[in-house]
C-alpha cells in the first residue's frame, strides 16, 4: 500500500472540477442508496446485510468493506458526499488518484476497527469515518485556507480540522462511558481520523530514497579482511652473524646486483585504473596500507599534480 508522507508540490493549485476518485466514490454510494430504496427486502435489511457489527463480524467478514458505502438515509448521504466533494478533489491532486483511493478506504478501514474495538452493540453504516479523513487532510495541509462548511459559514481549515477532531472525540468518550448514547457512531469517526494521521504520517518510498542518497556519499565498505599482523620472533644474540660474515655477504649481494644504466628512461603515465585501485584502498584501509611501490605511485601523482 502507498502511504505517501509529503504532498506533491505540484498540487498546490487548487484546480477546478471533480477528479475521478472524488466522482467514483460518490457515484458508488449513490449506487448503493438507490439499491437500498429500491430492493425487496427493504432499506433496513440491506443496511443489515451489508453493516458493520460487532457480532455479526468477522463471520460477515466482507462487512468491513462494505458498512462505508451504505447510509441510514437522505441526510445521512447527503452530508458525507457533500464534504467528500467539498475536500476530495484538491487532496486528491495532492496525493494522486491512487493513492487517495488508498487513503479514503483506509480511513473506512480504521473507522471499522475502532467500531469493532470499541462498540459493543449496534451495526455502524455511513462514509463518515473515511470522509472525516480526507477533511483532516485537507487541513493539516492547507491550514489557512477559508472554507464554507455547508457553503453557509466560513471558517479556516485549521479550526475546521480541531473543531471535528475535539467533537467526535468528546462525543465518542461520552458514547463510550455511557453518559450518552445516541444514533451516531463517533467512535468510527475518530478511528478514520486516527488512520488518516497515520496513513499522512507514516514514511514512504521517497524518504528513504533520501536516506539511500545520503549514505551513498559515504565510501562504500567491501568488508576488507584485516591483515593479519605477524608476530616477529626476537632474534637470539647468538645467531647473529659475525660482523665479518656480515661484510661477506653485503660484498656478495653488491657483486649479484646489476649495475643500473646512469640515464633512467622516463616512468611511464600512471594508468587510470592503478589511480582508482590506489584511492580505493586509502578509503578501505588507511594510507598505512600502501605498500613502497604504491607510495612512490602516489608521490609521483601528487607530483603531476602540483605540475612539478
Amino acid at each position: 500500500m502507498e502511504t505517501p508522507a509529503e504532498y506533491n508540490a505540484t498540487a498546490l493549485e487548487p484546480g477546478r472540477g471533480i477528479t475521478p476518485a472524488v466522482q467514483w466514490l460518490i457515484a458508488l454510494n449513490a449506487v448503493v442508496y438507490f439499491v437500498q430504496l429500491t430492493s425487496p427486502v427493504g432499506t433496513a435489511d440491506v443496511a443489515g446485510w451489508l453493516g458493520l457489527s460487532t457480532s455479526g463480524f468477522p463471520a460477515h467478514w466482507w462487512t468491513i468493506g462494505t458498512y462505508m458505502f451504505v447510509h441510514a438515509g437522505f441526510a445521512h448521504i447527503a452530508t458525507n458526499m457533500i464534504m467528500l466533494w467539498m475536500f476530495g478533489p484538491r487532496v486528491e491532486r495532492s496525493l494522486g488518484t491512487r493513492a487517495f483511493t488508498y487513503f479514503y478506504l483506509w480511513c473506512g478501514l480504521g473507522g471499522g476497527i475502532f467500531h469493532l474495538l470499541f462498540e459493543q452493540h449496534g451495526v455502524v453504516i455511513g462514509a463518515s469515518g473515511a470522509v472525516v479523513g480526507v477533511v483532516l487532510a485537507y487541513a493539516l495541509k492547507w491550514p489557512d485556507d477559508e472554507v464554507y462548511v455547508l457553503g453557509v459559514w466560513p471558517i479556516r481549515a485549521v479550526w475546521l480540522a480541531v473543531w471535528t477532531i475535539a467533537w467526535n472525540v468528546g462525543m465518542a468518550f461520552a458514547d463510550y462511558t455511557g453518559y450518552s448514547s445516541g444514533s451516531v457512531a463517533f467512535m468510527t469517526h475518530v478511528g478514520g481520523l486516527v488512520f488518516a494521521y497515520m496513513y499522512l504520517h507514516a514514511p514512504t518510498s521517497s524518504s528513504f530514497e533520501r536516506i539511500r542518497r545520503h549514505v551513498a556519499t559515504v565510501p562504500d565498505d567491501s568488508n576488507p579482511q584485516p591483515i593479519p599482523k605477524v608476530q616477529r620472533q626476537p632474534k637470539r644474540r647468538d645467531s647473529l652473524p659475525s660482523a665479518d660474515e656480515a661484510v661477506a655477504r653485503s660484498n656478495a649481494i653488491v657483486k649479484r646486483r646489476p649495475q643500473a644504466p646512469m640515464l633512467s628512461a622516463p616512468s611511464p603515465k600512471p594508468r587510470a585504473e592503478d589511480v582508482n585501485a590506489l584511492l580505493d584502498k586509502i578509503s578501505r584501509e588507511g594510507i598505512g596500507s600502501l605498500s613502497r611501490d604504491e607510495r612512490e605511485l602516489l608521490q609521483e601523482i601528487s607530483k603531476k599534480l602540483r605540475g612539478s
